[in-house]
């Protein structure tokens, strides 16, 4: 049984047993942004610092930042409006605020609004990602291609049968890109590790590119509203051409009928990132902002 949400200004780190109601909030949301997902939250709770606290009749996560910055995320029930007003007036900074957010709530209140394009969602059509027609997926095809006439492989919903093996690729991973600097690498690497461990508890679906010896690709991600899906992990061998873009392509084909699109998180303001999240041709991004309290004069 989970423990209750304290008032706020109390707060408590999400628990797995705060799924069951934060999804009953999220599921009435209807969210368009990949952070407002349970397993998002629950897993990313180290990385971002995110507590959990009740405002009235709004549930609010805090959290920061990879730079350390404080902020809160859009409530996720209640008069939501309201309490976003009022922790913005007590000093505190909103982000992932999208666009239909603040035309409701913030707009026109003197409050500073900024864009974020380092954290805009891809947003793709899932018949694109599952098809891969057309002259403009000709390259991903192509590498497919190498990748499956060189290997042998299936490919598997994901299951606790592969979590050992999927480790030992997260690792191989990890090792590959641990020079690149960047403050969100150790985070996503503990992040997709629990993901990996506790995929069947935190409700996770995937596939994996299976070899004879080992797993070559894995994919992980949960629903985000009634029609689209966020993936939340793709990893793949560094060393094995197309097996990113097959996992990519199989993690679509799983998706049931009534989930249309797929929400591919945002690209952190990386260039490498950007450059391949928009070479799948997104079909619309997902824009977030910031939002900062009123100037002493507003």
């Amino acid at each position: 049984m989970a423990v209750p949400l304290p008032l706020y200004p109390a707060v408590r780190p999400p628990e797995p047993e705060d799924g069951g109601l934060l999804r009953d909030h999220l599921f009435r949301l209807q969210p368009q942004v990949s952070e407002l997902c349970f397993a998002n939250l629950f897993l990313f709770r180290h990385a971002h610092h995110y507590t959990l606290s009740l405002l009235d009749d709004s549930v609010i996560v805090f959290g920061r930042d990879y730079d350390g910055t404080a902020c809160f995320l859009p409530p996720l029930c209640g008069n939501r409006g309201a309490a976003a007003r009022k922790l913005l007036d007590a000093g505190h900074q909103l982000y992932g605020a999208d666009e239909a957010f603040l035309a409701e709530h913030l707009t026109g209140r003197g409050y500073s609004l900024v864009e974020d394009r380092d954290n805009d969602d891809y947003l793709y059509l899932k018949s694109d990602l599952a098809t891969l027609s057309g002259a403009r997926f000709r390259t991903k095809r192509n590498r497919i291609q190498h990748f499956t006439s060189r290997h042998r492989y299936v490919v598997e919903p994901f299951s606790s049968t592969h979590v050992t093996a999927s480790l030992h690729l997260l690792d191989n991973w990890f090792r590959h890109h641990d020079n690149d600097g960047t403050r969100s690498l150790q985070p996503e690497l503990a992040a997709s590790r629990e993901g990996l461990e506790r995929a069947e508890e935190l409700g996770l679906f995937g596939v994996v590119v299976r070899l004879d010896d080992g797993i070559a690709a894995f994919a992980l991600g949960e629903r985000l509203n009634d029609t689209t899906a966020v993936c939340l992990f793709e990893k793949a061998d560094p060393a094995m051409d197309g097996a990113s873009q097959l996992v990519n392509r199989e993690f679509c084909r799983l998706l049931p009928p009534e989930c249309s699109h797929v929400n591919r998180e945002q690209d952190l303001g990386k260039p490498g990132l950007r450059e391949a999240k928009r070479s799948y041709h997104p079909v619309a991004m997902v824009r977030k902002f910031r939002v900062f309290p009123r100037s002493p004069a507003s």
